[in-house]
């Protein structure tokens, strides 16, 4: 196991430094009792309701990293309190990461309430899930529908399957919107092979293009 030291108090008060302290030798303690290796510690001031702390989204990207896939925590409150609790125990849950706490010498037990939230949480994002690939699949279905032939039209298709693709192929939003595909289903379509692209950015690529075709015409 290897895994994360998080230490958290609330305020920049020098009342509370002897609690970071605590907090760490006991953690520091608790590693070597479970011969546990920590690769990091982190220690922080700062309100547990705010989610954005630096200390904690360091501890997430090494969770995401695989550099850990533990945190190691006096207590889950040390995480967070309120709403950014929940979220941060369901990040951590959905990248595969572990939360050992000092206080039950193992995961946190949950609340029934929390339990709740978190299975509604994953439930929504499955659905989001489902739905992204829904609306992939039926985008790509009218095109294919409409004569579009991706496999002869995107020239970096053959690019592995790699997401890697700034070029946004301007010739191929329009096919699409004269094919009478709305924009969320044409960036639905370019997703599906490969151009990571959002609604938004399909819009504002083709009215740049429509503009300047105006522009020209004008000229």
């Amino acid at each position: 196991m290897k895994a994360i030291i998080y230490c958290r108090v609330s305020t920049e008060k020098e009342a509370q430094k002897s609690s970071l302290i605590r907090q760490r030798e006991e953690l520091e303690r608790l590693a070597t009792l479970h011969q546990i290796k920590v690769i990091k510690i982190i220690e922080e001031r700062h309100s547990g309701y705010d989610i954005d702390r630096e200390g904690i989204i360091e501890a997430l990207t090494l969770l995401k990293e695989n550099a850990a896939d533990t945190i190691l925590v006096q207590d889950d409150t040390r995480l967070g309190r309120g709403n950014a609790k929940i979220a941060l125990l369901h990040e951590i849950k959905k990248i595969g990461g572990k939360i050992f706490t000092l206080s039950e010498q193992g995961e946190p037990q949950l609340s029934e309430t929390d339990e709740m939230v978190l299975n509604i949480l994953a439930t929504v994002e499955e659905f989001q899930r489902k739905l992204v690939n829904y609306k992939i699949k039926r985008g790509m279905k009218r095109a294919v529908k409409n004569g579009y032939q991706p496999q002869k039209n995107l020239s970096n298709l053959s690019n592995n399957g790699g997401r890697e693709k700034i070029e946004v192929p301007i010739g191929e939003i329009v096919k699409l919107r004269q094919k009478k595909l709305t924009f969320a289903e044409i960036a639905a379509t370019l997703r599906g092979v490969g151009y990571d692209v959002s609604k938004a950015t399909v819009h504002r690529r083709y009215k740049e293009y429509i503009d300047s075709m105006q522009a020209d015409d004008n000229f």
